[in-house]
């Protein structure tokens, strides 16, 4: 399979010939966040909140999601580096970039399970030829064969379903909104048990936030700094609003947070394809930045480099599994933890970058020769426990929102721990010399 698939620099610099134009990427970064994921975030709000609320809840959401993708996205297109390989010389060392690969490839395949488990139930409420559980296999294994041949792949993916998604979408809420006036759905209760803003907002943010952490992933692929803020301006305002906002509403006007009840109801068979097409745009690349997470985590652990589409096709299984087994039935609890659990690591990233720079110089010196630095810190104590107590921080403190206050606690305390000269490599320092791909891929 490694010989089928690109192994997309998935452990180093892109190089400038591989660099793309901010559009393209605006494209995915816009499918990425207004797929299905999105529109189930915002019927769950309009099932559960009163209609402006859910609207300030999905607003500060988003704009903690924006700040922070714009932020770390930075530093991807200046390194071009993906998110995990990044980290090893922004403050999380090489052990724990391989900690944070690991649990970002569990995350991001329980979020494919996710996925591939909604596609699965409208496929089963339309045709009913096959049980869920089928319909979530054949889901999983076509967005699996999509990842397999990289940035390219996903890019056409995108220029084809998103247009259609939003399409379809527009299709879907104009067909329900003829049913029920408008100032009635704005005006109506919440048919679900009630959510304060702050649950609301936290929810939103942390079913995103995974994806603000590991924007690297695709940000190392633009030219410039304005190329990544645009992009993440487009496409996750637009993202959220436009599905957000419609996933609200629907779920208001049809009393329910189920997100292929509403569509089919809607438009009928046509609703299949919105929840395939917002499927597709989500899930490629949650399964994209799982391979490069576990790529890293791989050559860490065990020093061998394994070829991204040999990944991604053990990851696409394990995903489409737990889409079988129903995963989708933790969407809330999955999207709530992850924000203040990978939130920290953000906060740390863009401390150690722009204000300790502890290992910034490494970077710095070999950036023009697209190269990586011949070594990097093992373990950084000061960073795992600066990681674990902003994660506590976040999940206990009851004042603001989770993501938000995980992010800024671990942004201070990393740099008062580097003011203090408590940022420091533990354990030696890891050789980060590899064969070329070709010569060393599994």
């Amino acid at each position: 399979m490694a010989s089928n698939g690109t192994d997309d620099y998935a452990l180093d610099r892109v190089p400038d010939t591989g660099r793309r134009a901010w559009f393209g990427i605006a494209v995915q970064r816009f499918g990425q966040i207004s797929a299905l994921t999105q529109f189930l975030v915002g019927a769950m709000l309009g099932f559960r909140m009163e209609f402006w609320n859910a609207v300030l809840a999905l607003t500060l959401g988003a704009v903690v999601i924006e700040l922070a993708a714009i932020l770390i996205g930075i530093i991807g297109v200046r390194e071009g580096l993906s998110t995990t390989l990044l980290a090893r010389w922004t403050g999380l060392g090489t052990g724990g970039a391989a900690l944070l690969s690991l649990m970002l490839g569990l995350a991001i395949t329980a979020g494919f399970g996710v996925q591939s488990g909604i596609a699965a139930q409208g496929l089963a409420s339309l045709f009913g030829a096959l049980p869920v559980w089928a319909w979530a296999v054949i889901s999983g294994l076509v967005v699996t064969v999509i990842v397999v041949y990289g940035i390219s792949s996903l890019a056409w993916t995108a220029y084809l379903a998103v247009p259609l998604f939003l399409v379809l979408v527009t299709w879907s809420i104009t067909s329900e909104m003829l049913r029920h006036p408008l100032s009635e759905v704005i005006g109506s209760l919440p048919a679900g048990p009630p959510m304060s803003l702050i649950a609301g907002a936290t929810f939103v943010a942390g079913s995103f936030f995974v994806g603000a952490v590991i924007t690297p992933d695709m940000s190392r692929f633009n030219r410039s700094v304005a190329d990544v803020i645009k992009q993440t301006v487009v496409g996750i305002t637009l993202g959220e609003y436009v599905v957000g906002v419609a996933g609200i509403l629907l779920a208001l006007a049809a009393r329910t947070s189920d997100v292929g009840a509403i569509v089919l109801s809607s438009v009928g068979w046509v609703g299949v394809l919105v929840i395939v097409l917002g499927t597709v745009k989500i899930n490629d690349w949650n399964l994209y930045s799982g391979s490069l997470a576990v790529v890293n985590c791989i050559e860490t652990i065990i020093g061998r480099r394994v070829h991204r589409a040999t990944v991604t096709v053990v990851l696409g299984a394990v995903g489409t599994g737990a889409a079988a087994a129903g995963i989708l039935g933790w969407f809330v609890e999955l999207s709530s933890a992850q924000g203040y659990v990978f939130a920290p690591v953000g906060g740390i990233m863009v401390a150690e970058y722009f204000v300790v720079k502890r290992w910034r110089a490494d970077l710095d010196r070999t950036r023009s020769t697209a190269t990586l630095p011949d070594s990097a810190p093992r373990w950084v104590p000061a960073t795992i426990v600066v990681w674990v107590l902003s994660a506590l921080f976040g999940a206990l403190v009851p004042v603001g929102i989770p993501p938000v206050n995980a992010f800024a606690f671990a942004f201070v305390l990393y740099v008062v721990a580097g003011k203090l000269g408590l940022v420091n490599g533990f354990g030696g320092y890891h050789r980060t010399e590899r064969l070329p791909a070709e010569m060393s891929s599994v």
